[in-house]
């Protein structure tokens, strides 16, 4: 490509929809009386409901442009666990364990094909997860929906003194990197621009895969921190989701430095080196390689590590503020 590419040139605009989510927010200054009243603010990953002795979470989000890809390669049998990855990994980095899902598709028309395969992954996805789908809604709204969109919500629950909301992050404390799958369910837009210019869909890397089932490679699903949680001392976690390193900003006002990244996979090689995507550029779009992290005091980095092959230490905590890669200011 001529010039370098830019999520915004593809159509989103990370810093725009930040600010328009604090026009929205800003708005929600209801709070409930009585009983069952939500807990903490909004602005993490999940909203939480007291629940007694117990806390609710529910979590909101959708496979997004991914089901172009889907449609570009006629294949939707794996965007199901998409879904539901990126609705239980938001509820995993505040302790919460999900245990039930709502989905709901929204189309210009309906293929019974197409949902019979969309319904094999919202299964296989169940079942990664252990939760119950206890229902959903499919609504057909030609004139206004292109295509098919498909999003859910994930109920979770936990004891109160269980949860992790990253208030006990403190300067110095390590932070462990998960890899990820690969694309995960985040700057489908860009990647999808960045194929399509060079009609490299068939492409092969070198792991055998095409391009386009790279990028159909389904969201890791992290079940397996909520017993790292249970055995190990941990003051935060985050998914890294849409807004790549800019996620760590939910957890602290404190600084993040992330001077040893885990390496990311060939897909995201491709990108970078086809749209000649700056570094910061990739690190605020796409996860890069590691779809979630742990922050944890000094000392538990290596009692975590060895319970969850492929991670490694990645950085630590700063007092300053700031998100930084090698140096790199990420913002």
């Amino acid at each position: 490509m001529d010039n370098p590419a830019s999520y915004r040139d593809a159509g989103v605009d990370i810093d725009l929809e930040a600010r328009a989510i604090s026009s929205l927010v800003a708005e929600l200054s209801y709070r409930r009386s009585g009983n069952y009243r939500m807990l903490g603010g909004v602005g993490h990953f999940a909203g939480i409901i007291d629940f007694g002795d117990l806390a609710l979470s529910l979590a909101v989000d959708g496979v997004g442009t991914k089901m172009r890809v889907a449609d570009m390669l006629e294949d939707w049998t794996t965007v199901g666990i998409d879904c539901i990855a990126m609705n239980v990994n938001d509820l995993y980095v505040m302790n919460m364990e999900p245990v039930a899902f709502v989905d709901y598709i929204a189309t210009d028309s309906l293929s019974v094909e197409k949902m019979s395969q969309i319904g094999r992954g919202l299964n296989e996805g169940a079942r990664l997860a252990n939760i119950d789908i206890i229902g959903g809604e499919t609504a057909t709204l030609k004139g206004l929906v292109n295509g098919l969109d498909l999003a859910g919500t994930c109920l979770g629950i936990q004891q109160k003194e269980l949860i992790i909301t990253g208030e006990k992050i403190s300067p110095g404390d390590r932070i462990v990197g998960l890899s990820s799958s690969g694309i995960h369910s985040n700057g489908l837009t860009l990647a999808r621009k960045l194929v399509d210019a060079e009609q490299a869909w068939d492409e092969r890397l070198n792991g055998g895969k095409t391009l386009g089932k790279e990028l159909l490679t389904p969201t890791r699903i992290y079940h397996e921190v909520l017993a790292t949680a249970a055995s190990c001392r941990v003051h935060g976690m985050c998914h890294i989701t849409g807004g790549g390193l800019l996620n760590f900003r939910r957890l602290s006002s404190y600084g993040f430095d992330l001077s040893d990244p885990l390496p990311p996979q060939e897909v995201f090689r491709w990108l970078q080196e086809t749209g000649d995507v700056a570094d910061e550029e990739m690190y605020r779009t796409f996860n890069m390689g590691m779809g979630y992290a742990f922050i944890v005091p000094p000392g538990e980095e290596k009692k975590l590590i060895s319970g969850l092959p492929g991670s490694k230490v990645v950085g630590e905590v700063t007092e300053e503020p700031g998100i930084r890669l090698k140096g790199l200011e990420i913002s």
